[in-house]
């Protein structure tokens, strides 16, 4: 058997996409500078003109999910990192957004097979929030070793032979996960 774990050498050159919500600015800037910093002394080009990062602006947290799904179907990406920061209220409005872009970001890595690190800080204060962009430790540096890893992880899984029923090889992992198209059969049983 085999183990299978990344690492995070810059072989073959990979590309990133940053999601990076523009609500509480503040921290999320510092997160991106934590995450730059991360990538760069990675060996990753991170200049927007260069060929190894793209970044895409979203007005708030709410919207980092839709973004990065669509990013992941470009087939463009190794993985890509989302940033915001959703911090508690008086209202129950944290609630609804913290849960809708944990559960978004999640389902769109699951569905597009694109490493898509969740980056979003929910914290209680403003204060916290400071604290892990930058006071105490920058999280945006751990959020890039996660898409360092995860993107070297995903590589070598796609690397495997696929067998086939037989058991003999048949190429190799897809590098996105195959969408079931319905037919009139499987239509016909629902």
């Amino acid at each position: 058997m085999a183990v299978f774990e990344g690492n995070f050498h810059q072989g073959e050159p990979r590309r990133f996409a940053l999601v990076i919500g523009r609500f509480n600015d503040l921290i999320t800037e510092k997160l991106l500078g934590g995450c730059q910093d991360c990538l760069k002394r990675h060996g990753v080009d991170v200049d927007p003109h260069g060929e190894q990062v793209d970044y895409a602006w979203v007005p708030g947290s709410f919207e980092i999910p839709m973004v990065a799904r669509q990013l992941a179907l470009t087939g463009r990406y190794n993985a890509i990192i989302c940033l915001g920061a959703v911090i508690k209220g008086q209202t129950p409005h944290f609630d609804y957004v913290a849960s809708e872009v944990s559960k978004g970001i999640a389902a769109a890595s699951f569905q597009t097979g694109v490493p898509i690190v969740f980056g979003v800080l929910t914290t209680d204060t403003m204060q916290q929030a400071l604290e892990r962009a930058g006071i105490k430790s920058n999280l945006g540096w751990n959020y890039a070793m996660s898409a360092l890893e995860m993107s070297s992880l995903m590589g070598q899984i796609r690397s495997l032979p696929i067998e086939n029923q037989n058991g003999l090889m048949a190429g190799t992992s897809p590098s996105l996960p195959a969408v079931a198209v319905p037919t009139q059969a499987t239509q016909a049983n629902q």
